[in-house]
């Protein structure tokens, strides 16, 4: 089935799929009980229209998957809103959507830092193979309205009480102008991988209590979880 899925640039012939893309998002978030950031069908519908985004589907239509690009600041962009139909997923069509994705941002700003925020340890795997790294949250654009996108997110109060410097989501980067290559940053996600999953099951469990004693306690000693989420 693999063999019959296209995946290339979507445009203005694809809006049809923006309505089933947009509730297969929020159905996938609400499955994960972390939540993205909510988008219309008319705002999916723009992206393709202006050549912002990527589809795939089978010969005859089916729908399988879509991400869309956005900028910030000129000088940011995000691959965001990547997903895929549930009876497709672990065909490996995610990671051709992703290759095509940041290659489609490559052509269009080639000088831009491409990042992405994300739960899943499998796409900061696929994120990792394209030569992305694991960055704080200051190495972001700053732009309001991206933070704004983050407002229908479940975990919008969480990223607001740790003032916008981490939240669930861990965020990756690839910066042109200094960046190692894909082998190297798949390399170093290998021997990680571990101790990622470990971290993201952490923090999962952290920000899932409601935080006590913020002004009273002993300080703690800076371990691991503060150099990599901030803590």
């Amino acid at each position: 089935m693999e063999q019959n899925i296209n995946v290339r640039v979507a445009n203005s012939g694809d809006v049809h799929y923006a309505e089933t893309i947009t509730t297969e998002m929020e159905a996938s978030a609400k499955a994960r009980g972390t939540g993205i950031a909510k988008r219309s069908p008319e705002y999916i519908a723009n992206k393709m229209n202006e050549g912002k985004a990527v589809i795939a589907h089978l010969n005859d239509g089916t729908w399988v998957g879509f991400c869309y690009i956005e900028t910030w600041e000129g000088e940011y962009v995000a691959n965001s809103g990547l997903i895929v139909a549930p009876e497709f997923r672990k065909s490996g069509v995610a990671k051709q959507i992703k290759r095509r994705i940041f290659n489609l941002s490559r052509e269009k700003y080639p000088n831009a830092k491409i990042f992405g925020l994300t739960t899943g340890l499998a796409v900061m795997k696929i994120n990792s193979e394209l030569g992305y790294e694991p960055v704080t949250y200051s190495e972001l654009t700053q732009d309001e309205k991206f933070w704004a996108g983050c407002k229908s997110c479940v975990n919008y109060d969480i990223l607001m009480s740790k003032e916008r410097k981490n939240c669930m989501c861990t965020a990756m980067l690839y910066d042109p102008a200094d960046h190692y290559t894909p082998e190297e940053t798949t390399q170093e996600f290998e021997k990680k991988s571990k101790v990622y999953e470990r971290l993201m099951h952490i923090k999962q469990l952290v920000f899932g209590k409601k935080e006590k004693n913020i002004n009273g306690g002993a300080s703690k000693p800076k371990s691991l979880m503060h150099y990599f989420f901030g803590y």
